[in-house]
Order: structure tokens, then C-alpha cells, then sequence
């Protein structure tokens, strides 16, 4: 036999497989090596694991900008997809997840683990018209089709009353299938019918229940059971037209209750993440602000709308690269906006003497703003870090440092899309299946509450339903031949159970039951409160009684008693509404004060029960606005304008709660005999129209301090008889600016000299 030869590529692979050290990444001088480590996830099962995306925090002194990008790299059992990448300020890596099998028995029952489903296969046996002969159907299980024979009757009434004893031969088609059964583990954990190995399932028989005399097994598909009639279990049963008629003609199935169970191999596949990602960097050498912006809410992002609104919360973080002297930091800035969105912008400040510093921002996406299935809102935030004094750079000196990010959330209306294969355009229909009953109720129902009983989830495999029988011993009312309606149970029913059967038909005649229990429990009323509104100081805040009893044992009004009170923060006398709470149903309440509160609510009905409730909830402080504005710290006297100097000022004040601005009021004093100080100054009132941007005109020679006071109105509803102007919180822009931004020197314009010889 002949060697065979190695391509080029063989020996490139070749090459690579026995000399890793040709294709490591070498350090450029002055660089360091970096890593973060993908977090260990183990246990992940689902083909949506199969691939995992992760979004890496960089390590602290590593900005993404210093990443050399050649030289990231994955190590671990994973293998990577697609390109590593840096995204946001983070370390982006998407890797294949490892998978692990395993195969293990299973148990296939009706909902809960041990609950057999219940097959009710019988034999029609039918009364001739002279009442002493008797007509036994019998199923031959060896020719597949049923067979009848007569019988005397062995009793000496006259019409005889019961067949005589036998032995009869049933069989069984209407079973649940094993994909509609739940999947156990031994320890009872559950498990997806698609990992179960279908060709395994084998079906388990129990013993006959109600003391039926007999057995079963499988044979020819089907659960065939020989049992002695007569049994415990009985019906009326049609006769067939073709049988002879008389006084004394009856036909009842004597039937059997037979457990069974499925058992089964089932396989599973989890997947598994770890490793470390590796790359060179360059650290800076002079003071960088390095910034990331992380979307903490929606987890998961995208997520599906649920409600009215998707809450979104948005972490900013600075962190001063290349700089170490902490006491030079005047002030951390972040902003947060939407991108193209309404709200206005939000600005926090961080005062402490920190190198890396954070701050978090809400947001919401509101669900009449998602008018697709897919929905993306973009946020622009910002991270600013200022100094006491210019620090020195290699392109000259700084007061400060600004980066900008951006990040989204996602929003959808709808799951994804589930892929059917495709079938036949011509199918065929199965002949003879019987219809499958099922019974939607609830386990435990109050005395005298309306409970819905629902059998519209029953189908039949070969056609449609035509008629619903309903049993409901011991209920009052009944339900129609419908898929629903409505039963209540008295007082007198309570601590009992009882059983509620449903039989259907379907258009062929065949039929299929099925049952379930409920059981009564004492006609307690539920004591419950709600309060809505903002939960804010001076606000209005809305307290509804939301409890609730069974229908013919109502709440009595005049007994229900709610209390509010105090719990810290505030005393009882800031607790403000008017009338009574007597009887409540609503009412509108306001606080005066921050702080925790608490409601109370005792309820009683006639049947004699009495409940109650407390909520604790807190009311925030209503926060005070934030005065802000820019201007240039210099201006010139323009003689072509009279010698006036024109100072533009953009106000950038705000309310972080969300409240109204409705009146800034503008002011200067000028610091007449230039002594650097201004106390002993007067103020001049120059604007009080609420504007953001407008002009001073200035005319003499000088320094001015300028300062703008702005108050709000409540942003949201209130109780004005409760409230009074001083409420309206206002804010100068002296408490929350630093003096040097809110200064402004005039200076003559120079000549300008021309030198003529």
C-alpha cells in the first residue's frame, strides 16, 4: 500500500496542531496583557442554549480604546462564533455550547406524578321485551369485532333485575396518547415530551378500580379486559333500533375503570459555557476617562410586553484612567436620554472624591409607544468628569472629560413563530376514534360562589363534538348541553368533595368521559385594599376597597372598618381626606409628609366570616427642583451696539421627580466697587417670563453674578384644599451651582494698533 501524500493544507494544519507557539500574539513593547473570564454556566437546556452570547465587563484601567483588537483571543472548550468584538465598552463573544447527554427513565402520567389516567371501556347488555332473557355483547379480541350471545335471567323477578353473572370481554380506544401525557423524572422533576424516546414508551396497566372482578392487558394496540358483569359501575344505555320493542326492553353498560400509566427512555441535552477571552492593551498615560453604559432592565432584553408599560434602567459609570490624584475631581456629571424620544433629559451629580464613580436612571416604555411586534427605543447617555485645576496633557491642559454612549432596549408583541412541517394536501381520515373528554375547574370552590365549569378543551381526532353531558351531584344549578356554564354549592356542602363528570359526543356517535373533584370550603370573604396614584408627598393618592365575596354571602358595608396611619417618617396628622372611611369604597388621600404608612381593613359577610387586611407602602419626598444654566465666564462692550456687552444664557434646570417648571425668575448683581466680593451687592431682577434662553444686556465694565430661581407646579395630581403655595418647591441656582460657572466679566474690546512708517 502506498503512503499517502499531504496536501499544502494538511501540513499548514499540521503545523499549527504541533507548534502553538507560532501562532501566539506577541505583546508590543510598552503593552500589557488583559482577560475576563466568560462566567461559568452549566445545566442549559433548549436549542436556544446552543449558542450564548456574552457582553464582558473590561477589567478596572482598561479602556476599550487601548484593546488591541488582533489580539483578542478565546480559551476554553468552547468554540467561538463569528469574530470576538468590543461593543459599548464591553467584550463581546459569542461561543457554541458544549453538549452532554444523558438517558434515563420516565414515567408518563395525568398531570401530577403517580396519577394514572383513567380508561372506562364496557359492554352494552341489553333486556328483551318478556323480561327474563337477557343479551350479553361480548368483544372476540381474536377476530377484532364484538359478538353477542343470550343468557336467562337467574333471579325470579319478573322483569328480571340484574343479567346474570358473566364473564365479558371490552376493549378500550380512548386513551390519552403519550404526547399529551407529563413526563417524569424518578425524582419527579419534569421533563419535555421531545426528549422522550418514542420508540420506548410502553404502556402500563393497573389493577381495576371500584372492586371490579377482572383484568386487562394490551393486544392488537388496543387495552383489552375480560370482568364480570354485573359490575358497580352502571348506566343507562340506548338500545338499538333493530332490537325487538316491548314493555320491559332496557339497555344498560356495565363499565370498568381501568388505570393506566406510561413508561419510557428519555434523553436530554444540556449545554455549557466557560473560558477566559485574553488581549494586549496600551495603558494610558495621561488622565482618560473611560465610560460604559449597561441596561439593567429589560432582563432579558428584548422582552415581551406585558401590561401597560416596560420598565428600563440604565447604569452609567465613569472610571478615570491614567490620573491618581482623587482631590483635584470637582464633580462627576451623567446624563440620560431617550435618543429621538420625548421625555426630557435626566442629570445626576456624584461629589465624592472617587475615581470611578455611577449612577442609575428609570426610564419606561410605554405600551401604546410599541406599534409593531418588534420595538427598539435608543438612549444617548453621557459621563462628564470636572476639575479643580487644569491638569497637564500631552495636547496641553483640561478642566474636564466627556464621553458618550448609546444603548437600547427591545420591546416585542409577539413569540416567535413555531415552524409545522408541512402535510399531505390530500390527507386521510381516520375512521372510528372516539372523542377525548376534558374538564377545566378548580380544585377547592367557596360556598355559595359561582364556579365555571368548562369541557371546551375536549376534541375529537376524526371530526367534531356535537353534545356535552354534564354531572354535577350535589351543585346547584346545571349546566345545558354546552361546553360551559356555571354551578355553586350551598353551606351546608362544606368540607365535602364531589365529583364532576363529563361525557361527550362527537358526530360519528361515539362518545368519551372523563371526571374530576371539588371540594367546598367555608364562605370566607377576602379582605384586600388597593391604593394607586404616585405615592408622593402632597400628592393625591387613591385607597379602593378591592375585597371580594362569594356572590350570595355578600360584604356588609356598614361593617367594614379601615384605618390609615403612620409608621415613621410622618405623624397621623399628615394623613389629609375628606369625610369619612366609613363604609369605603374610595377615597382620595394625601400626605403632608414623607415616610411609611400603613392601611387596614377589616371586612364581614352574612354568612358570618370576617377578614383582614394591611398594605405598608411608602410615600417618597417630593424632591426639589435643580437650577442650572450656562453662560461664557466673558464678554466685550460692542460700540457698534451702544457699548453694550450681550450675555446668552441656556438654562438647563430641571425636576427629577418629573414635576413642572412654571416660573424662572432671573436676577444679576454687579460688583460695583470691584472688590472681588458681591454680599454687599443688590440683586436686579432682569426676567421673570420663564424663559430657557435669553439675552443680558450689560453695560458697565466689570464682574456680575447672575442667578435664577425656579419654581414648579405638581406634576402630578393633588388635593388643593390640603395644599398650600408654599408647597410648590423652588430652588436657586446658588444651592445647586458653583459660583465660577454663574460669573460673567465685561471687558472694552482692545484697539486694534497698526504700525505705519
Amino acid at each position: 500500500m502506498k503512503p499517502k501524500k499531504l496536501s499544502i493544507t494538511s501540513l499548514i494544519i499540521a503545523c499549527l496542531v504541533f507548534m502553538p507557539t507560532l501562532i501566539y500574539s506577541a505583546q508590543a513593547e510598552g503593552a500589557k496583557q488583559g482577560s475576563v473570564s466568560v462566567p461559568v454556566t452549566s445545566g442549559l437546556t433548549g436549542s436556544a442554549n446552543s449558542a450564548k452570547t456574552f457582553y464582558l465587563d473590561l477589567p478596572s484601567g482598561v479602556t476599550s480604546s487601548a484593546i488591541k483588537m488582533g489580539t483578542l483571543k478565546y480559551s476554553g472548550n468552547n468554540s467561538v462564533v463569528g469574530a470576538i468584538s468590543v461593543e459599548n465598552g464591553k467584550i463581546k463573544v459569542t461561543l457554541k455550547g458544549n453538549l452532554k447527554d444523558e438517558t434515563f427513565p420516565v414515567v408518563g402520567t395525568d398531570g401530577d406524578p403517580g396519577k394514572s389516567f383513567v380508561t372506562n371501556p364496557g359492554n352494552s347488555i341489553w333486556r328483551y321485551a318478556d323480561g327474563r332473557r337477557w343479551q350479553i355483547n361480548n368483544y372476540d379480541e381474536y377476530r377484532d369485532i364484538n359478538t353477542f350471545y343470550n343468557a336467562a335471567a337467574t333471579d325470579f323477578s319478573t322483569p328480571s333485575t340484574n343479567p346474570p353473572t358473566k364473564n365479558v370481554t371490552t376493549k378500550s380506544i380512548n386513551i390519552v396518547l403519550p404526547n399529551s401525557a407529563t413526563w417524569f423524572r424518578k425524582d419527579n422533576t419534569l421533563v419535555p415530551f421531545s426528549s422522550v424516546n418514542e420508540s420506548s414508551i410502553k404502556m402500563k396497566l393497573g389493577t381495576l378500580l371500584d372492586g371490579a372482578k377482572g383484568s386487562g392487558g394490551l393486544k392488537n394496540g388496543k387495552v383489552v379486559i375480560t370482568y364480570e358483569i354485573p359490575t358497580a359501575n352502571v348506566r343507562p344505555e340506548q338500545v338499538s333500533d333493530n332490537f325487538e320493542k316491548g314493555q320491559w326492553v332496557e339497555g344498560r353498560l356495565y363499565f370498568v375503570n381501568q388505570p393506566y400509566y406510561y413508561e419510557a427512555q428519555a434523553k436530554l441535552t444540556s449545554y455549557s459555557y466557560a473560558g477566559t477571552v485574553t488581549f494586549d492593551y496600551s495603558p494610558p498615560d495621561q488622565a482618560t476617562l473611560n465610560g460604559t453604559a449597561t441596561l439593567e432592565k429589560p432582563s432579558p432584553n428584548p422582552i415581551k410586553l406585558e401590561g401597560s408599560k416596560v420598565d428600563v434602567k440604565i447604569n452609567v459609570k465613569g472610571e478615570l484612567l491614567g490620573y491618581t490624584d482623587s482631590s483635584n475631581i470637582e464633580e462627576w456629571v451623567f446624563y440620560a436620554k431617550e435618543k429621538n424620544g420625548t421625555s426630557k433629559a435626566d442629570m445626576k451629580k456624584e461629589y465624592s472624591k472617587q475615581l470611578t464613580a455611577s449612577k442609575s436612571f428609570d426610564f419606561s416604555i410605554p405600551a401604546s409607544r410599541v406599534v409593531n411586534d418588534n420595538f427598539k427605543q435608543d438612549y444617548t447617555t453621557t459621563v462628564v468628569i470636572r476639575f479643580k485645576k487644569p491638569v497637564v496633557t500631552k495636547t496641553g491642559t483640561i478642566t474636564s472629560l466627556e464621553q458618550s454612549m448609546e444603548v437600547s432596549a427591545g420591546v416585542y408583541k409577539k413569540d416567535n413563530p413555531v415552524s409545522y412541517p408541512s402535510v399531505p394536501s390530500t390527507p386521510t381520515k381516520p375512521e372510528g376514534k372516539p372523542p377525548i373528554a376534558r374538564i377545566t375547574a378548580p380544585k377547592y370552590i367557596k360556598a355559595g360562589a359561582d364556579m365555571m365549569v368548562y369541557g371546551g378543551n375536549s376534541s375529537d381526532p376524526d371530526g367534531y363534538i356535537t353534545d356535552y353531558g354534564w354531572g354535577t351531584p350535589g351543585a346547584e344549578g346545571g349546566i345545558e348541553n354546552t361546553a360551559r356554564g356555571y354551578v355553586w354549592y350551598t353551606r351546608d356542602k362544606v368540607g365535602e368533595t364531589f365529583p364532576i363528570t363529563l361525557t361527550v359526543v362527537d358526530n360519528d356517535g361515539m362518545t368519551g368521559s372523563t371526571s374530576t373533584e371539588v371540594t367546598v370550603i367555608e364562605p370566607r370573604p377576602a379582605a384586600d385594599l388597593e391604593i394607586s396614584g404616585s405615592l408622593k408627598q402632597n400628592r393625591k393618592t387613591t385607597l379602593t376597597n378591592s375585597s371580594s365575596s362569594p356572590t350570595r354571602f355578600p360584604i356588609i358595608k356598614s361593617r367594614t372598618q379601615v384605618t390609615i396611619s403612620a409608621v415613621s417618617g410622618g405623624t397621623n396628622a399628615d394623613i389629609k381626606y375628606s369625610g369619612s372611611l366609613a363604609e369605603l369604597e374610595s377615597k382620595d388621600v394625601l400626605f403632608r409628609k414623607p415616610g411609611k404608612y400603613k392601611a387596614t381593613i377589616h371586612v364581614e359577610n352574612t354568612a358570618g366570616y370576617a377578614s383582614d387586611k394591611e398594605i405598608t407602602f411608602d410615600i417618597v419626598p417630593d424632591e426639589s427642583p435643580v437650577a442650572y444654566f450656562a453662560m461664557p465666564i466673558g464678554a466685550y462692550r460692542d460700540p457698534a451696539n451702544g457699548n453694550k456687552a450681550v450675555i446668552s444664557i441656556d438654562d438647563m434646570s430641571f425636576s427629577s421627580d418629573k414635576d413642572n417648571i412654571i416660573k424662572r425668575i432671573w436676577e444679576y448683581r454687579y460688583d460695583s466697587n470691584n472688590n472681588g466680593g458681591f454680599t454687599d451687592e443688590s440683586w436686579v431682577q432682569f426676567s421673570d417670563e420663564n424663559k430657557t434662553r435669553l439675552n443680558l444686556e450689560l453695560y458697565q465694565v466689570g464682574k456680575y453674578e447672575v442667578r435664577v430661581t425656579v419654581i414648579e407646579e405638581f406634576g402630578q395630581p393633588t388635593i388643593e384644599d390640603f395644599v398650600t403655595d408654599a408647597d410648590r418647591l423652588r430652588t436657586g441656582s446658588e444651592a445647586t451651582q458653583n459660583v465660577i460657572e454663574r460669573i460673567v466679566e465685561v471687558n472694552n474690546r482692545p484697539p486694534e494698533v497698526d504700525w505705519d512708517f
